[in-house]
Parts: C-alpha cells; structure tokens; sequence
C-alpha cells in the first residue's frame, strides 16, 4: 500500500478579498474532489489574498498510479484558469 501526499501552492489571480479567494479554493477543490480519487483541502496560507495550499492525499497500490493522478490534477487546475501552480511538495509513504 502506497500513500501519496501532494501539496500545491497556488497563485490566484482574481480575488480582491478573502471571501472571494474562498470562492476560488472551494471551486478548485470541489472539482478535484469530483474527478479524482482523492481526498483534499486548504491546507495553509489562510491569511492571503492571492496565495492558497492545498493538500491532496491518495491511497493506490503502487506509486506510478498515484504520480499520474497528481500529475493530472496539475493539469485540471491549470485548465480551469483560476490559478497557476506556483510551488509544489510531493512525497510518497510505502506500509
């Protein structure tokens, strides 16, 4: 048993206030969560209008399948054009 552990700092270019910024994150969050096999949430930066963490975790069998998820959930968050990825942390636990 592999579990995957993704966290993606994100530069948002739009909210011009905190509620707003949730707005984004929410929207992001909610379309990974219903694409994906994958469990994730707003994980830092609370504080910050432009700048959001968000962690995603991932249990699979093997490591490839869960690189290629968080692969793609770069992908989808580029696609939306919400945000870009600006600085990423991954990191895989073998049991």
């Amino acid at each position: 048993m592999v579990v995957g552990v993704l966290r993606l700092e994100l530069i948002l270019q739009a909210p011009q206030s905190l509620k707003e910024k949730r707005s984004i994150v929410q929207k992001i969050v909610g379309r990974c969560r219903s694409r994906f096999p994958i469990s994730a949430a707003e994980t830092g930066l609370h504080d910050l209008w432009q700048r959001s963490e968000i962690g995603f975790c991932m249990v699979a069998g093997d490591e490839a399948t869960i690189h290629t998820v968080f692969l793609r959930i770069q992908d989808e968050i580029v696609r939306i054009g919400l945000a870009e990825v600006g600085d990423l942390y991954q990191e895989y636990l073998h049991f």
